[in-house]
């Protein structure tokens, strides 16, 4: 590894530690804030409809690269960090200002939702990090640490994606 890499890392390890601190703890700070303000129930199919777009845009980006559309690829991974970021903030704004929905199924449903939901907030928070790795590696061009990473950024955050979707529509008709 020469100089300017670990000079690189080093630059950007403390805003990725920060971050992917402060970004879970931000999200519980705000979901403790109440605004008096109703957001149309609208809002909850439109960020299950990013996430839906977020993991088609992942697999679309995985494709590129495998094609060796090396632009294409690049494009579509900072799409799918934008999505991500208009997610949560829609997601916060709509949790600040609404009641949360009680799941209204029983049996077995009720703990698979459950399975669901709980993997994918635990996975929503632990593949922050990864994604900032993996972009500030293709970023600053140490495309092989980049590729080792991205083999397990890719299917986190494809279950994020994913997953988030299957909890709305399973939630959906407690609305």
């Amino acid at each position: 590894m020469g100089q300017q890499e670990v000079s690189n890392d080093k630059k950007y390890n403390k805003l990725i530690v920060a971050l992917s601190i402060i970004i879970p703890l931000a999200v519980a700070a705000l979901f403790g804030i109440r605004i008096d303000y109703e957001l149309p129930v609208f809002l909850p199919p439109i960020y299950a409809c990013i996430n839906a777009v977020t993991a088609l845009v992942l697999v679309l980006a995985f494709i590129a690269i495998r094609n060796k559309k090396v632009k294409l690829h690049k494009l579509l991974m900072t799409f799918a960090i934008v999505l991500s970021v208009l997610f949560l903030l829609m997601y916060i704004a709509y949790h600040m200002t609404s009641d949360s929905t009680k799941f209204g199924g029983d049996g077995i449903t009720k703990y698979f939702y459950y399975f669901i939901l709980l993997t994918h907030i635990l996975m929503s928070i632990a593949v922050i990090p990864f994604v900032l790795i993996t972009y500030v590696r293709a970023i600053t061009n140490n495309i092989e640490k980049h590729k080792k990473i991205a083999k397990i950024t890719f299917p986190l955050w494809f279950y994020v994606a994913i997953t988030g979707v299957v909890v709305y529509i399973m939630i959906s008709p407690y609305y």
